[in-house]
């Protein structure tokens, strides 16, 4: 059976170019899609963002051209509004585009305003799912985001709005046998904890924050509501981080593979794991 990426590699070519939107995963890696690393093997350019980790650039065909317009706290390569003109230009010049973000794209992670700029311009483009962080940071953390004893629900949401708020529908949040997957909330860490114990939600509840998830330099605080905050504070945590809030944490410690696959590692193949999550 032809895959979708043969297909279109057979295609003749075409006056104007095309951009795919690919989705890099949470951080290692090993979990990048097959289609996606393909792509990327015979990519003509590619844009790409702050949170690609280098394990992932590192399957960029080396002939390609990289462009990076990352975006992390006070600090933007270029704006969105420059990125869209950025991959209508590049598309008109006839070349193969892949834009490149971390996680998955349609999730906080801007693609659908970016297809809509190229939609406009009559630019031909697809998408290309990744895994994204919810998944995969809280794969890594021991922490499932349903279970049947627990919750019920998840909710994905993000805790740095457009404006910069964080004004979020903490009723909705603060419901019982749900896990609550805060994205981009570190700085706004009191505000979240205050909001959903002011709206229902025990003091005790369990919450986590995972620092660099997925990755060899994973950072994972437990504690509850009442004492998140201090004790993330007193760990120097720093974003990227993923917030997790529901009695599903509660199952960390037991089922915490990763931390103990990683402390089990003989001495001598340290270095070689640092190599694969990082590139």
């Amino acid at each position: 059976m032809n895959t979708i990426v043969e297909l279109h590699a057979r295609r003749p070519a075409r006056r104007t170019g095309k951009v795919v939107l690919v989705g890099a995963g949470a951080g290692d890696p090993d979990l990048l899609t097959l289609r996606a690393a393909r792509l990327l093997a015979r990519a003509d350019v590619v844009v790409y963002d702050h949170l690609v980790g280098e394990g992932v650039l590192d399957l960029i065909a080396p002939a390609a051209e990289r462009i990076y317009v990352g975006k992390h706290s006070g600090c933007h390569a270029l704006s969105q509004d420059e990125i869209n003109a950025l991959l209508v230009r590049l598309a008109r010049e006839g070349r193969e585009v892949i834009r490149l973000k971390g996680g998955d794209p349609f999730v906080f992670g801007r693609g659908g305003e970016e297809l809509q700029a190229l939609a406009a311009q009559g630019i031909e483009f697809e998408a290309v799912p990744g895994i994204t962080a919810a998944c995969a940071v809280a794969s890594y953390a021991g922490i499932p985001l349903t279970h049947r004893d627990h919750a019920q629900a998840c909710v994905f949401v993000t805790g740095h709005l457009k404006d910069g708020s964080c004004h979020l529908d903490w009723p909705a949040l603060a419901r019982p046998r749900q896990t609550v997957v805060i994205y981009m909330g570190l700085a706004a860490l009191a505000e979240i904890c205050s909001q959903l114990i002011a709206h229902g939600l025990s003091a005790h509840t369990p919450a986590a924050v995972v620092q660099r998830g997925t990755t060899v330099e994973q950072q994972v605080v437990s504690a509850t509501l009442a004492d998140l905050e201090a004790r993330v504070a007193a760990a120097g945590l720093r974003a990227p981080c993923l917030i997790v809030v529901g009695e599903v944490v509660r199952l960390r410690e037991e089922l915490d593979w990763f931390d103990a696959w990683r402390a089990s590692a003989l001495p001598e193949t340290q270095a070689a794991l640092e190599a694969a999550f990082s590139g």
